[in-house]
């Protein structure tokens, strides 16, 4: 049992000789996003960029993080508009691809802040809200009505104050909620009227010692009033839930581990709660208990009645699976080893002008296929382009040497369980 806390550890021992942006760590998928009406187009958030696909799952392809213009900054969620727009709050910045993908540029509104939160309107996506919580700048949350081109403060900017998450309820989309922290005091924001006016509510969390790092998590999808918050105290992770619009907070379960995500149910009675190691399930009248898979870098994603949950390629032989049973038994959807290569984009984007080189090395640390070498171009067909200039050795950016590579593979090959097989119940 203790390897699994220990894995992680052992990824920093080949972070220099992974791919460039591939160095948070070992190789995971981290969370997964479905197009609103187009199901089948689906996008998977991943340590190492993300990878997309465009047919039910049934081909998959890598972004990689240079051509996302995300940085050190991860998502910890995507929005893929039914228009074909991707946004994503990185925690840094606001960014977006107009182009399934190919092209990503940062909101320049927000580069003196840090975005820390993302809510669409279900129906309406030209309403977006944005919150922001970079410390000694002024923070706000916003809104835009033309879909990003503009932005209003909701609230007076203020570098007293710093939010850590907004969202919307889908049941009822004039309410809001964000929460946020002033000096000591946390709290939760509400509005009944789009954001026009706003309802502080102080979370002093009297039963925590030290508590700190208030985060709304979720709002249920029936129900507006029904919310679900995360706050740290003494090294937990402990869930709050609200069913009266944030006015009081009951416990659900308290956890030993960072708080990737929380999912519930449409009608609220069944919470997941996705951990960098397990996967929580808590029903309504029983306690809360961890799921036998997946294991490592779990996340959660319910969309009708399917549950999808990633899980770490060097403990299962699956990045991401999918459930009918609220996660008692699990398929398996994809894996690593099955991407096809870099994302296929139209010729001088950034991820077609970044990626596929970078894609050789990723493959044979994922024993992935790697396409071969496109054949010259005819004599008349004008001046090639330059080749990538070799990146500095210096920085986190750099990539390591061939001689660093079998280094990797040894050492990752020693972390996969020996001929594993999973057990999937009927």
């Amino acid at each position: 049992m203790k390897t699994r806390f220990w894995l992680p550890w052992m990824g920093l021992l080949v972070l220099p000789a992974l791919p460039a942006g591939a160095h948070l760590g070992l190789p995971e998928t981290s969370n997964v996003t479905l197009r609103r009406e187009h199901p089948e187009h689906m996008l998977v958030g991943a340590s190492f960029g993300a990878v997309i696909s465009l047919d039910s799952g049934q081909t998959w392809r890598w972004i990689c993080p240079e051509g996302m213009e995300i940085g050190a900054w991860r998502p910890e969620r995507y929005f893929w508009l039914k228009g074909g727009d991707i946004l994503a709050a990185t925690g840094g910045a606001l960014v977006r691809s107009r182009d399934n993908g190919c092209t990503w540029a940062t909101d320049p509104f927000f580069k003196e802040t840090w975005v820390t939160g993302l809510a669409v309107h279900p129906t309406d996506e030209r309403e977006l809200f944005v919150s922001t919580g970079k410390p000694t700048t002024g923070n706000s949350l916003y809104r835009s009505g033309d879909g990003g081109a503009s932005w209003t403060p909701l609230l007076p900017p203020s570098p007293d104050i710093r939010y850590s998450a907004i969202h919307q309820a889908p049941s009822q989309p004039r309410r809001l909620y964000a929460s946020g922290q002033q000096g000591q005091e946390m709290f939760l924001s509400r509005s009944d009227d789009g954001g026009q006016s706003w309802t502080r509510l102080p979370q002093p969390f009297s039963q925590l010692m030290r508590p700190y790092n208030l985060i709304l998590m979720r709002v249920n999808e029936a129900s507006p009033d029904r919310l679900w918050v995360q706050v740290s105290a003494q090294g937990l992770t402990h869930i709050f839930e609200s069913q009266d619009g944030g006015t009081t907070l009951t416990p659900l379960m308290e956890i030993a581990d960072v708080l990737v995500g929380v999912e519930a149910s449409v009608d609220g009675n069944t919470v997941w709660a996705a951990t960098p190691v397990y996967l929580y399930r808590a029903r309504q009248g029983a306690p809360p208990e961890i799921l036998p898979r997946p294991e490592g870098n779990a996340c959660a994603t319910r969309v009708g009645n399917t549950l999808y949950a990633c899980g770490s390629s060097w403990v299962h032989t699956w990045a991401l699976a999918r459930s009918q049973d609220e996660g008692t038994t699990w398929e398996p959807y994809f894996g690593l080893a099955t991407l096809q290569g870099a994302h296929q984009c139209a010729q001088g984007t950034p991820v077609q002008q970044t990626c596929p080189q970078r894609w050789p090395q990723l493959a044979e640390l994922f024993g992935a296929p790697v396409p071969p070498p496109p054949e010259p171009p005819p004599s008349d067909g004008g001046v090639p382009e330059p080749l990538p200039e070799t990146p500095s050795k210096k920085g986190c950016g750099a990539v390591a040497g061939p001689a660093l590579l079998p280094l990797v593979l040894l050492t990752l090959a020693a972390l996969r369980p020996r001929r594993r097989r999973t057990s999937w119940s009927p």
